[in-house]
């Protein structure tokens, strides 16, 4: 007796496939881009309210040149900062037995 439902290999839609109903909404949204970027530049020039007009400058730059990319700065407790890690890769040979080992 066949196994009904679960998880079968090849089922749905593929890793990074997008639905077309995305994609038609895209394709409709690209159909405004001229009129919301006139609206942005608008925003950013005449608003009233100073974050306003930030929030659409930062649309506007955004859309042009992509979003900035946000850096980490990782320090010890003391304010210093800390060196480069370094992995190293051991090649094991395969004819020791490396299981587990005990805790004195």
């Amino acid at each position: 007796m066949a196994e009904r439902g679960g998880k079968r290999p090849g089922a749905g839609r593929k890793i990074g496939a997008v639905s077309q109903q995305k994609k038609d909404l895209a394709e409709l949204a690209r159909t405004h881009t001229e009129k919301a970027l006139e609206v942005l530049v608008k925003i950013a020039t005449d608003g009233e309210s100073e974050s306003a007009r930030v929030s659409a400058a930062t649309a506007i730059l955004d859309r042009g040149y992509g979003k900035p990319g946000q850096s980490v700065s990782i320090s010890n407790p003391d304010g210093t900062a800390l060196g480069p890690n370094v992995i190293q890769i051991v090649p094991v040979s395969p004819k020791h037995d490396h299981g587990p080992t005990k805790a004195p």
